[in-house]
């Protein structure tokens, strides 16, 4: 099994390709504007006469889902959701997608679901769904336990930014309580939605350990962003301290 880190451009998120002697799954696929780049990498990766088993989308938003009808296409493939994206995925809609806030329409795809232990075997290999609601209610992570990785999707969209609750279908409590979900798993790497993997346990649970005290500080002051903090750009599905966080002591 290998797993491969396609780094998003632009506003898109990693695309995560693991590829398995019997099957290659990618997970999270951007938005639809770079969607022909990333068929273009997947080939590079899996070959021309290469086959995707499925397509994977850790939540229904635009920056992880927009190129998911273009790629099933291409792929003559499926695409995997939490049941509660169905319906927003084959209507297209564009509010709680968040394709609206990117001036962009979200390409309708139909999905088959996911539900949370569901195991995906690759023939060397398999990983597994956990469902992770909070940034919104059909967010899920990837875990791949024999390695100690961890796909976070919008639960850890970066190393020192948190994940927006106030989106739709978004909620705080339920936030705080999947990033606690990963802790328990104790990965050795994490994948975040955006930017370079997270390596090392000892790092890895230093930077979960930021994300959950700032969860929790947040449900204290009755979910209020820190007022000090710059207003998050309307695509932008994170938040920016003002003070960067750094890196990991």
């Amino acid at each position: 099994m290998r797993i491969i880190r396609l780094p998003g451009i632009h506003h898109d998120v990693n695309a995560i390709l693991i590829c398995g002697e019997q099957g290659n799954y990618i997970i999270d696929v951007g938005t639809s504007w770079y969607q022909l780049l990333l068929q273009e990498r997947l080939r590079g990766k899996i070959g021309d006469e290469g086959a995707l088993a499925g397509i994977i989308l850790t939540c229904r938003r635009y920056n992880h889902a927009g190129g998911a009808a273009f790629l099933k296409k291409e792929f003559a493939t499926r695409v995997f959701a939490h049941p509660n994206a169905t319906q927003a995925l084959s209507t297209g809609d564009f509010f709680t997608t968040w394709a609206n806030r990117y001036d962009s329409d979200m390409p309708p795809v139909e999905t088959d679901p996911i539900v949370e232990a569901q195991r995906f075997e690759v023939g060397d290999g398999a990983f597994e769904i956990i469902e992770l609601p909070g940034h919104c209610n059909d967010a899920i992570g990837i875990w791949q336990a024999e390695r100690g990785v961890f796909i976070a999707g919008p639960t850890i969209p970066k190393a020192n930014c948190p994940s927006r609750w106030d989106q739709p279908t978004g909620c705080l409590p339920d936030l705080l309580a999947s990033v606690e979900r990963i802790i328990e798993l104790q990965p050795d790497t994490l994948i975040p939605a955006h930017g370079d993997s997270i390596r090392g346990g000892e790092v890895v649970g230093e930077v979960l350990e930021r994300h959950r005290a700032f969860f929790a500080e947040r449900i204290d002051a009755e979910g209020d962003f820190p007022p000090n903090w710059p207003r998050p750009s309307q695509t932008c599905n994170y938040l920016t301290p003002r003070s960067a966080w750094g890196p990991p002591k």
